[in-house]
């Protein structure tokens, strides 16, 4: 990576769904940025291919499933007390069924990955960041949380419910001095 013209030195970033992709990338620019950085995946091979990439910099890998509230739990002590930006990257698709194509099992999935775990890694770190009076929260919502056209009818929900916690936590913790945005990238 080039070099990057902002600094996070002294900061501590969780980053969820660390093993690949707009995770990997998150990671990738917080750490060498002087982030310490919490990577956290259910992808335990790719998560620790992402701490010996960043072998020279500050990366505690905490693999697991974020839908787990022990997961969350372990996630956030990894912090160590601190927590200044929160990536809720981690996601799933849906194999882009329509509604009537969609079993209970497929849906539910979606939204404990793409919607519960947001708000379980939300809801842990808030205390951390009131108590600051700072945080950073970046949700990855998806072109689909502003169209119906990009994915199925789970996974269409799911970013529109992301884009609804983003709007609710955003009016509710922004006077406290926690920012709270959606990232929609599309095709």
């Amino acid at each position: 990576m080039s070099s990057i013209p902002f600094r996070f030195d002294g900061s501590t970033a969780i980053v969820t769904g660390s093993g690949s992709g707009i995770g990997w990338a998150t990671a990738q620019i917080l750490a060498r940025a002087g982030a310490r950085v919490v990577a956290t995946d259910v992808a335990v091979e790719r998560l620790r291919a992402l701490s010996g990439d960043l072998a020279d910099f500050d990366v505690r890998a905490v693999p697991g499933d974020i839908t787990s509230e022990s997961t969350v739990r372990q996630v956030v002590e990894a912090a160590d007390g601190r927590v200044d930006v929160l990536a809720n990257v981690a996601g799933v698709m849906d194999g882009v069924r329509p509604v009537d194509e969609v079993d209970d099992e497929t849906w539910q999935r979606v939204f404990d990955i793409n919607v519960t775990a947001v708000m379980r890694m939300t809801r842990a770190v808030v205390p951390l960041m009131r108590e600051r009076g700072s945080g950073a929260i970046v949700n990855i919502a998806s072109e689909a949380a502003l169209r119906g056209s990009v994915g199925g009818a789970a996974y269409t929900a799911s970013k529109h419910a992301v884009s609804g916690l983003t709007k609710s936590n955003a009016f509710m913790y922004g006077p406290q001095g926690i920012r709270t945005n959606a990232v929609a990238p599309g095709r």
